[in-house]
């Protein structure tokens, strides 16, 4: 397991690389060109600055989440080709500065769905929530100003330039079903994959956030079963899943660890977290410690472990504790405890197995 840390940029996040460089066993950062708009080239200059910026901490940028891929390729529009060209390149200059795994989604408009940012835990810290009945009655738009319109953060899925057309792409996706989406889905990788073969690159796709329809989108990375039919759309060692426990593990029928079995050859880049699920379908976001939870993180790494994973992890979303001021999801205190309880459970792995051999 080879651990990294999500960094949102110079400017675009209050954690300086100083800070990442002195958490145990981080090798390198996540990271995006979030001022790039979806299905635009990215500029070599600016790929280059941020790895200028990593090199000056002896932390690499093998990961890249996100290049996020356009509406019309997910609607499966004409004008697609022209995003999937862009697409291309941008593989092809990010495999020139080092990257090794490009994290992406398919989820129409919307790349995650919470309905409170901030919701308050028994212990005081604070939490991404999801509240079922909320999310099914509350508007589009008024979900967009509950996460887009009230942050002092960039907000990764949820930018301006998408959100201002949000009433024609609800228009455009109303007849476009989950088995249209997989069509456009296999159209994109049949084009991409050779690209990324070529350049060493794993396309990692990120499961659905929750792992269901929202507003009456299709959404189709959600489950065991699809994940195998995805997987099987490109049969290739390019076409690969990100596998998210939180993301997952928000349906209490989805059993990560047995995905981690199924599937540990084609996981090149694993997000780790847990969340707390409740009886009437709302969950919230919890430390990473198991017994927090409802989502085993101890039988998800020990899977790992088992399966001699050697790809690239990350603490996901945290919570907001000791009065951080952060982006939500992403401050450096909490993200920093679940690193060293992933590293924790790891390290006991590695000496069972150690006490075993002699």
């Amino acid at each position: 397991m080879r651990m990294v840390f999500r960094w949102y940029g110079e400017g675009n996040d209050r954690i300086p690389l100083s800070h990442v460089k002195q958490i145990p066993g981080v090798e390198g950062i996540v990271w995006a060109l979030h001022d790039v708009e979806a299905g635009e080239e990215w500029p070599m200059e600016k790929i280059l600055k941020v790895k200028e910026q990593a090199d000056r901490y002896r932390l690499h940028i093998k990961v890249v989440e996100s290049v996020n891929v356009h509406e019309d390729i997910k609607l499966g529009l004409p004008t697609r080709d022209r995003y999937i060209e862009n697409y291309k390149r941008t593989i092809e200059k990010l495999a020139q500065v080092g990257v090794k795994v490009i994290c992406y989604n398919f989820m129409p408009v919307f790349d995650w769905t919470r309905t409170d940012l901030y919701k308050p835990l028994e212990d005081g810290s604070t939490a991404l929530f999801y509240e079922k009945e909320k999310a099914e009655t509350m508007s589009p738009e008024d979900l967009v100003d509950k996460i887009a319109g009230n942050s002092d953060f960039t907000m990764p899925g949820w930018e301006a330039a998408r959100l201002k057309h949000l009433s024609d792409l609800f228009q455009a996706y109303k007849n476009v079903s989950e088995e249209d989406l997989w069509n456009h889905l296999q159209y994109f990788l049949e084009e991409i994959i050779p690209v990324a073969e070529e350049n060493d690159i794993k396309m990692a796709i990120h499961p659905d956030d929750p792992p269901w329809s929202i507003f009456g989108l299709p959404r189709i990375i959600t489950n065991k079963e699809n994940i195998r039919r995805l997987l099987n759309l490109v049969d290739s060692p390019s076409n690969t899943v990100t596998l998210c426990s939180g993301s997952l593990g928000a349906n209490p029928n989805n059993n990560i660890a047995e995905m981690v079995n199924e599937f540990a050859d084609r996981i090149p880049f694993a997000h780790i977290r847990n969340v707390k699920i409740y009886e009437n379908g709302d969950f919230i976001e919890t430390s990473h410690r198991t017994a927090d939870g409802s989502v085993d993180i101890y039988r998800i790494v020990k899977a790992y472990h088992d399966n001699g994973f050697t790809g690239y992890a990350r603490p996901d979303h945290g919570r907001h504790i000791f009065d951080e001021e952060c982006r939500p999801g992403y401050g450096l205190y909490d993200r920093a405890l679940g690193i060293m309880y992933l590293w924790g459970i790891w390290d006991a792995l590695e000496r069972a197995k150690q006490e075993e051999e002699k």
